[in-house]
């Protein structure tokens, strides 16, 4: 599954990830297991070229309780978006092209009691208002457990492509195609950092 939305990306304001605001009235929670059959229908009619089945997300469930996040008003479900929580193998695995995004092998991800890597957002599937809903999907992701990752996706629609470019993904050089990469804000190097940095390499290498 990849990481395609099919509601337009203007429904997003242009800002960073992690500076989507959390005030929607969209509440966002851990998916619960009599909603995923709902939500593998809404995939597959939203997400071009959807293979994952019920049982699937079933066993990734079970495997991370926050894997899937759904979104919701009034109790009406909108959407869900699910992650891939990838440890140091998995994260290497994800440049190196060598992971399954279709169905990913567990060895990969991240255990309840280890460090997540990389954050894949694996699908976004969303309807209507449910969208504004991506706020608080990032706030859930700067827990402590989250927060030193980088997330990674890949748009499968103008839309999500255009969804990744206005919450400050860029696309990235990998034998992955097509993987963009968001950089947590508190992983970036300041520029006149990078600046020095690469003035004072350069003045080494003379030497």
């Amino acid at each position: 599954m990849r990481n395609p939305v099919k509601e337009r990306a203007s429904l997003v304001a242009r800002h960073d990830f992690d500076s989507l605001s959390s005030h929607s009235a969209i509440e966002v929670r851990a998916a619960r297991y009599d909603e995923l059959a709902t939500l593998t229908d809404m995939a597959r009619r939203l997400v071009p070229g959807v293979q994952i089945t019920e049982p699937a997300l079933r066993s990734y469930l079970a495997f991370d309780p926050e894997c899937i996040l759904s979104f919701s008003h009034t109790e009406r479900l909108l959407g869900a978006i699910a992650f891939l929580y990838l440890n140091k193998r998995g994260h290497e695995a994800l440049i190196c092209g060598e992971i399954s995004l279709t169905r990913p092998d567990v060895a990969l991800l991240a255990g309840s009691d280890d460090k997540v890597s990389a954050t894949y957002i694996w699908a976004i599937a969303a309807t209507g208002r449910g969208i504004g809903g991506l706020g608080k999907a990032a706030m859930h992701l700067r827990a402590p457990r989250y927060a030193g990752a980088d997330c990674f996706a890949q748009p499968s629609t103008a839309a999500g492509r255009d969804l990744l470019i206005a919450t400050g993904f860029k696309q990235i050089t990998s034998f992955q195609p097509d993987l963009w990469c968001y950089q947590r804000p508190w992983n970036r190097v300041p520029s006149n950092a990078s600046a020095a940095r690469s003035t004072r390499s350069f003045a080494d290498a003379r030497h």
